[in-house]
This record gives structure tokens, sequence and C-alpha cells, in this order.
């Protein structure tokens, strides 16, 4: 297991999603963001009406640690009452993948120090 997530969003414009995922990935919550912009259908139920609208989805990948941040910055810039955070742990990955996710996340995660020999 890694500490790294994927945190799925749902937007309502393509503006708002694109918005977002600058944001976070220019703060570095995130080193990447997909924005999957052919609308998915949602259906949820909304002050007691089954409700359905089209949106955008964000795949944002961060880390444990920065999700309360990502989550703070999803919530001041999002239109919803209450927008859609939820994050999903990333088990495994490409080291090569997962290493360059860790560089890119605020603060970068620490090198390895070299042991010195005497």
């Amino acid at each position: 297991m890694t500490d790294k997530v994927v945190v799925l969003v749902t937007c309502g414009t393509r503006d708002e999603a694109g918005r977002i995922a600058k944001h976070l990935v220019e703060r570095k919550l995130a080193a990447c963001v997909n924005v999957l912009d052919a609308r998915v259908r949602s259906t949820y139920r909304w002050k007691g009406k089954v409700e359905t609208a089209e949106e955008i989805l964000l795949l944002i990948k961060s880390s444990k640690k920065l999700l309360p941040a990502v989550r703070a910055e999803v919530e001041r810039l999002h239109s919803y009452e209450v927008p859609e955070v939820i994050a999903l742990p990333i088990a495994d990955g490409s080291p090569a993948y997962l290493a360059w996710l860790a560089e890119c996340l605020f603060p970068p995660a620490p090198a390895q120090k070299a042991r010195k020999g005497r």
C-alpha cells in the first residue's frame, strides 16, 4: 500500500473543472489532475428529490497527508453546496510513476541520504 490517493471530484462545467485542476497542480496539492471531458451523467438524491445532471469528472493524484488541503481547496473553489470529494487509495503502481508523483507534491518527499562511511 502506498500513501498516494486518487481523489474523485465532479464539476458542473469544463471551466470550473479546469480552474480547480490548475489550482491544485500549481499549489503542489496534486501531481496530476485528469479532466474527463466527456460528460458523465450522475443520478443522485438532493434535498429529498432524485436529480440527474451532466458533470465533468476530475481524477486528482495526490497523497493522504495532503487530502485535507485538497478537500479544503476544492470546497473553497467549487460552485456546489456539497461537492463530491472521495479519496481512493493507490495500492501499488509503477515505481517510477510513484516517485514522480511524490516529487511533484508539496512538500517534496525527502531524498534518501547517503550514509557516510568512517
